[in-house]
């Protein structure tokens, strides 16, 4: 492995891991009723953008982006789906 490819690798741990802890808690907070839909509209963009950069991943063939992206996509995703549940409660 080269690297450059152990760089991005790392990069992609420490960008996968930022997202953990907003995860939790939108994990431990889901059931509580939120009129915030800003941070449903975030959670919508950063999900899209994700998304596009696992495809550019995926087309280039490079292995740091597809794994990073296709977890972090994960998170975003489920994040997303907590804020529009909560935002149907409200």
């Amino acid at each position: 492995m080269d690297s450059i490819t152990v760089i991005g690798l790392v990069a992609a741990t420490f960008t996968t891991i930022s997202l953990f802890p907003q995860l939790l808690r939108s994990w431990r907070t889901r059931s509580k009723p939120s009129g915030d839909s800003t941070f449903a509209t975030y959670s919508t963009l950063f999900c899209v953008g994700i998304f596009l950069w696992l495809v550019y991943g995926i087309y280039k063939n490079d292995l740091p982006m597809m794994i990073a992206n296709s977890l972090s996509f994960l998170q975003g995703l489920i994040i997303l789906i907590i804020q529009v549940q909560r935002l149907k409660t409200h």
